[in-house]
C-alpha cells in the first residue's frame, strides 16, 4: 500500500480499460488450480486484470516496476504477480515460500509489503500463529520486492490474543512515524473489530509505541465487521479506506472515514464509496483495497471481485477521480 500522500493527476490512462479486490477472515480457497492470467480483454469496464483467484491485493512500485501481492493460493503461500502498466500482469514464484515451524501452513492471507528504506522490503503478512492459534501478524524481510521474503523473528509481530488475533496489515507513513495498521480479527469470536494503527521501528522489524484505535463496525451496510485498512495522508486530512461486512457475497463493499489526526474524531462516509450496487455489478463484493499512482501519474484503487459464478476473487485495477478527500471511481457513485 501507499506511503504517505497520494499525488492527485490526470487520468490520461486507458481509463475505461481498468477495473478493482480485499481481504477477510476465513477467506476460502479458489476453485481454479491454474497460474492466473492477464485476460484477453481488459477494454471492457469491469473486466478484471488478472482472471483468476488473487484475493487482498496490494501493490508495491519499485523503479517503474508495480508488484502485487496476494492472499495464498495456487500453492503458494503469497501470490505474486508484476506489471509495468497496471493491465498486462506476470505471474512470479511465491513471494513467501517457507514459513517457520510456529506458523501453521494454509492460510496466509493479505500481504503487505513495504520499502524500508532503498533496496531493504519488509512484508507484513497474515498468518495462524501455533500458540495461540489464532490468525496473528507477522514480518518477513527480502532486499529485492519479488523475494523471496524470509520471516523475521520467533513469534508474530502483532498477537493479541483477547482481541481475537489480528489480521490485514498495511502501512503508512505519518507524522514522519511508519505506522502499521491492522484489524483486531474480533468477528472471529463476537468480538468487536476495530482498525488499529501501531508505530514501527525504523527497520520495521518492532512495535515501538501504544496502538491507537481508530474506527469499529458501527453502520448497517458494514454488518459484524470492519478490516482491510489503506491509510492515506492527504496533508490537512487523514483518509481511511476499509472494506466491511461478509467477504463471501455481494454485501462486502469499501468504505472511506477522515480525520485530521489519528485520534480522531473520524468521520464516515454513510454509505460505500464502491459496492456492486453502486457499480451496477460490475464488480461482485468488492474489497481488499489499495491506492496506487499510475505510470501516468493518476491515482488507481487496486482491489479484488467475485467472479460471475462467485468461485473466485479477481484482480481489478480502476482509477479513481476525488470528490475533497474521498476517492471514488468514475462509475460508482456514492448515496447517502
Amino acid at each position: 500500500m501507499r506511503l504517505g500522500t497520494v499525488g492527485v493527476a490526470g487520468m490520461a490512462l486507458v481509463v475505461a480499460a481498468l477495473g478493482l479486490s480485499g481481504c477477510s477472515a476465513d477467506s476460502p480457497q479458489s476453485a481454479t488450480s491454474t497460474d492466473p492470467q492477464p485476460p484477453a480483454d481488459t477494454t471492457g469496464t469491469g473486466a478484471a486484470v488478472l482472471d483468476a483467484n488473487f484475493a487482498d491485493p496490494d501493490v508495491l512500485e519499485v523503479d517503474g516496476v508495480y508488484y502485487a501481492y496476494a492472499t495464498n493460493d495456487n500453492n503458494r503461500n503469497v501470490q505474486l504477480a508484476s506489471s509495468t502498466d497496471l493491465l498486462e500482469w506476470t505471474v512470479l514464484p511465491d513471494a513467501l515460500p517457507d514459513l517457520p515451524s510456529w506458523i501453521i501452513p494454509g492460510k496466509t492471507w493479505a500481504p503487505e509489503v513495504t520499502e524500508i528504506t532503498p533496496g531493504s522490503f519488509a512484508m507484513y503478512f497474515t498468518a495462524t500463529n501455533f500458540q495461540p492459534t489464532l490468525q496473528c501478524i507477522g514480518v518477513a524481510t527480502a532486499t529485492d520486492p519479488a523475494g523471496p521474503f524470509t520471516v523475521q523473528g520467533d513469534k508474530m509481530l502483532i498477537c493479541p490474543a483477547d482481541e481475537g488475533g489480528a489480521i490485514d496489515a498495511s502501512t503508512a507513513m505519518i507524522d514522519g512515524t511508519l505506522q502499521l495498521l491492522w484489524k483486531n480479527d474480533g468477528n472471529c469470536c463476537s468480538l468487536d473489530t476495530w482498525l488499529q494503527a501501531t508505530p514501527l521501528s525504523a527497520d520495521g522489524l518492532s512495535t515501538a509505541g501504544g496502538t491507537t484505535k481508530l474506527i469499529m463496525q458501527t453502520e448497517e451496510w458494514e454488518g459484524d465487521l470492519v478490516e482491510a485498512p489503506t491509510l492515506v495522508d492527504r496533508g490537512d486530512q487523514l483518509v481511511l479506506l476499509y472494506s466491511a461486512n461478509a467477504y463471501s457475497d455481494d454485501r462486502y463493499a469499501v468504505g472511506a472515514a477522515t480525520a485530521p489526526t489519528l485520534g480522531g474524531p473520524w468521520l464516515k462516509e454513510p454509505a460505500p464509496i464502491l459496492s456492486t450496487e453502486n457499480s451496477d455489478g460490475a464488480y461482485r463484493g468488492p474489497g481488499g483495497q489499495d491506492l496506487v499512482v499510475g505510470p501516468d501519474g493518476a491515482d488507481y484503487l487496486a482491489f479484488h471481485g467475485w467472479d460471475a459464478n462467485y468461485t473466485y476473487r479477481a484482480l481489478y485495477v480502476a482509477p479513481v477521480e476525488w470528490d475533497g478527500d474521498i476517492p471514488q471511481l468514475a462509475n460508482a457513485a456514492s448515496t447517502p
